[in-house]
């Protein structure tokens, strides 16, 4: 039987995978390192992660989820919270919620303190979700699927500009 608990100081920190690193303009502005929790303590509809940013970056672009809503913990370090038009700032004991939504709920944390910025990120687990990222004018789809036969997770990802949009008579 899985244990259903996990102490941070038992977690080891990842950096992402090389293809969904940052490339281009702006890439130097990400540190995206984290650890997955959820699926070692048997979560089943939450995702928990711990998520490590190191100072003057940030952890993802500005975007917002119609399907999942998300809550930040900050545990160490000073930052910044992009909240749609608003900004906030962060310290340790801050508690963030993100509810779903459009470029209203949009978020972003940013880590403008001198050291490491560490926080919780819990979240419902949609099957599919639509983020939009207004920085860009980018939405993006993504599924979750099954297992191949090797046990790897995939996942349907889609990327596109709004202006991007085809008639849905269009080819057939």
């Amino acid at each position: 039987m899985q244990r259903p608990v996990i102490n941070l100081a038992d977690l080891e920190v990842q950096s992402v995978a090389e293809d969904r690193a940052p490339h281009g303009a702006g890439a130097g502005n990400y540190d995206i390192r984290w650890a997955e929790i959820a699926s070692r303590i048997g979560a089943r509809k939450l995702g928990y992660n711990l998520t490590v940013v190191a100072p003057g970056k940030r952890n993802c672009p500005f975007h917002s989820h119609r399907a999942e809503e998300e809550m930040f913990f900050i545990l160490e370090g000073s930052g910044e919270l992009r909240y749609g038009e608003e900004r906030h700032p962060l310290r340790a004991g801050d508690i963030v919620a993100c509810p779903t939504g459009g470029p209203e709920t949009a978020h972003q944390i940013i880590n403008t303190g001198e050291t490491e910025m560490r926080y919780l990120c819990v979240s419902t687990m949609a099957p599919i979700e639509i983020c939009e990222y207004p920085d860009s004018g980018k939405f993006g789809v993504f599924e979750d699927l099954p297992d191949d036969e090797n046990g790897r997770h995939a996942r349907f990802r889609h990327l596109a500009r709004h202006e991007d949009a085809r008639d849905y008579w269009e080819g057939e």
